[in-house]
């Protein structure tokens, strides 16, 4: 696969509206490409109204709408392999790119198995190597203890890239994005999974991964009472509430808070932290975040070494000091 061969992103719809991870699978292809020359998108519902506007501005040369109702919900893991794999095989992509998202953990390595190519998921860097041209990725390995460096050997690679990591680019308004309708048969049967209902958690406010400040609690909390004052903490700065997965195994909040390798990853540029040690699943969570402040009783807890700042005290005594100096300054 040559040098000028394209990377292709396989974006996803919810709802009628690009989600953010398209964004950050752009933003990845472009640090590949280095610019928008040779980024492909792909995407695929029922529900892409107005996909002409909606896609202005985005970071990407050309853009394949396929309309289907088929293709409305990602567990139709069928039909969209369906779509991906004849467009993998007309525009013969150098590398694809999927989100660590619940479609691209399933499909990724399907497309991968057939079309014989190398598969890296959960990656948090992408790059060419400078002699070989293969795609060389790190992925979080040991609960995010440490992290493996992996070559694509193949000419074409798929892989999956881990949300919150890359942040989107700011959208250009005079990009010249070329909108091309490419239609599939994907036939009039069944789906062969079945949805039969769907909970989707209730979490008011800012989703822990668009948010630029994230205030969190650890297991160190004892309960869940000190996260009513931590969430008052995180409405006065505008930011969300998230929680160790420690926390969230308790029951103290839900596991729609949690950050870490098993929960969510976060690219804020604060991350405030109580009570929580920095163990190494918690901290794969958080490497794409700008500052962590931490706070912690315990001066050689791990999050310490990670920390722009830290504080070495009681979480019970910095939390509401902290937040009456924040009212303070804000006037409130």
């Amino acid at each position: 696969m040559g040098n000028n061969n394209p990377v292709l992103v396989i974006g996803e719809v919810r709802s009628g509206e690009i989600s953010a991870i398209t964004g950050e699978l752009l933003a990845a292809a472009q640090s590949l490409q280095g610019g928008n020359e040779g980024v492909l998108l792909s995407l695929r519902s029922s529900g892409i109204d107005d996909v002409g506007q909606k896609v202005t501005g985005l970071a990407v040369q050309k853009v394949y709408v396929t309309v289907d109702p088929l293709l409305d919900e990602y567990h139709n893991i069928d039909a969209h392999l369906t779509v991906v794999e004849k467009l993998i095989s007309e525009v013969q992509p150098r590398v694809v790119l999927f989100g660590g998202t619940l479609l691209g953990r399933d499909a990724g390595p399907r497309i991968a198995f057939r079309l014989k190519a190398g598969f890296a998921q959960d990656c948090v860097t992408l790059r060419f190597d400078e002699n070989s041209g293969e795609l060389i990725a790190e992925r979080p390995v040991y609960g995010g203890a440490s992290m493996a460096r992996v070559a694509v050997v193949t000419s074409q690679a798929i892989a999956t890239i881990r949300p919150g990591i890359f942040d989107p680019l700011p959208s250009a308004v005079d990009s010249d994005v070329e909108t091309i309708q490419y239609p599939v048969d994907l036939g009039s049967g069944s789906p062969g999974v079945k949805l039969i209902n769907q909970v989707r958690d209730q979490v008011e406010g800012q989703r822990l991964e668009d948010a630029d400040i994230v205030v969190a609690g650890g297991r160190g909390f004892g309960g869940p009472e000190p996260f009513e004052d931590l969430e008052s903490l995180a409405r006065l700065l505008g930011g969300a509430m998230g929680a160790s997965r420690a926390a969230c195994d308790a029951g103290w909040l839900s596991h729609a808070h949690q950050i870490g390798l098993t929960g969510k990853s976060i690219s804020a540029n604060l991350y405030l932290t109580f009570a929580i040690s920095g163990a190494s699943q918690h901290m794969a969570g958080v490497s794409a975040v700008k500052n962590i402040v931490a706070v912690n009783k315990d001066e050689n807890a791990n999050i310490f070494n990670d920390s722009r700042f830290g504080v070495i005290g009681d979480w019970g005594k910095v939390l509401p000091a902290f937040t009456e100096k924040v009212r303070e300054l804000l006037g409130s």
